[in-house]
């Protein structure tokens, strides 16, 4: 999603910062007790990862084949153990 692009729901939000004018967004299956993780999107296609009680901490951010292969490895199981 480019930059400053508005989110179509009210999971998205923008802010200011380093990485402000980005929406971040969160899973909708996500509570409002600050136990999530928020995902945005760059110009360039990466995927920046935060800590939704810390907008303003630290910032991951992987490229696009690197999240893919996170999420993959998600699907099919492999890091259930952690939740376990």
């Amino acid at each position: 999603m480019p930059e400053g692009e508005e989110a179509p729901d009210a999971k998205g939000m923008s802010v200011t910062g380093p990485y402000g004018g980005l929406v971040w967004r969160k899973a909708t299956a996500s509570t409002d007790h600050g136990a999530c993780l928020e995902f945005a999107e760059t110009r360039t296609g990466d995927v920046l990862v935060r800590d939704s009680k810390d907008p303003n901490g630290d910032v991951l951010v992987f490229t696009r084949r690197e999240f893919a292969a996170w999420i993959n490895g998600a699907k099919m199981g492999e890091f259930d153990y952690l939740v376990a």
